[in-house]
């Protein structure tokens, strides 16, 4: 049997609109905002890319450059490079940064896309072993177990655990590894073509999906079910 690898987010996952996500943030905070100043601070934050898993920002301040790079490779280096992007926009309370990113690893701020249980549900019935190989900085199971997902999963290989981050094919090697799998017998699911696309050089076939809103792409992962045997 064919083992899947995927990619978290924009894969299974979508993490929430920068609106929400500093609202969830300031629900945790002694702070106030108006409508339209969250509105104003929600549209700087995105312009910035401050939100991991939001997108890449246009452009990363000198001073970060070089932690941006290898940002995924420890919890600290991802916590600076995203803090720091997101202390380019000036907050009532600059602790408020940091509530900021503790908020994105909350299982409130991702939703699975509709039809990842689906498929997961499928391929474990099937017995396709299944793996989730995400260039992250911090534990993501937590993500999966409250939404219902971490059954369906046989192992995690994240980024900062390993210290080595995609596009470099020993993270691939790492979860074919914990699977029994061959990397010749092994789709890897993904939406970045640069990172994800680094599984080829293993041997893995690679099927890409679109990193978009949950609404906007209710069965981008249906059509996995008919690549694995």
């Amino acid at each position: 049997m064919m083992a899947v690898l995927f990619d978290f987010s924009g894969t299974l996952f979508r993490v929430e609109s920068t609106g929400s996500w500093l609202r969830g943030a300031l629900a945790g905070a002694d702070v106030r905002l108006t409508e339209a100043e969250l509105t104003a601070a929600a549209l700087a934050l995105e312009a910035v890319g401050a939100l991991p898993g939001g997108g890449d920002p246009a452009r990363v301040p000198e001073g970060l450059a070089d932690a941006w790079l290898i940002r995924d490779q420890s919890a600290a280096l991802h916590r600076a490079a995203y803090t720091g992007l997101a202390r380019q926009v000036p907050l009532p309370d600059p602790a408020l940064h940091d509530a900021l990113y503790d908020r994105h690893m909350t299982p409130d701020a991702w939703a699975p896309y509709p039809d990842a249980v689906e498929v997961l549900r499928a391929l474990r019935k099937r017995g396709n072993p299944v793996g989730v190989v995400s260039n992250i900085g911090w534990d993501l199971r937590p993500v999966f177990r409250a939404h219902g997902l971490d059954p369906y999963v046989d192992t995690y290989v994240l980024s900062f655990e390993h210290g080595i981050q995609k596009p470099d094919p020993r993270l691939f090697a790492t979860a074919c590894e914990a699977l029994g799998a061959e990397p010749g017998k092994t789709l890897m699911v993904g939406d970045d073509r640069r990172a994800d696309g680094g599984a080829t050089a293993l041997g893995c076939k690679v099927h890409f999906v679109d990193h978009l809103p949950t609404a906007d792409r209710p069965d981008g992962l249906r059509p996995v079910l008919d690549l694995v045997s």
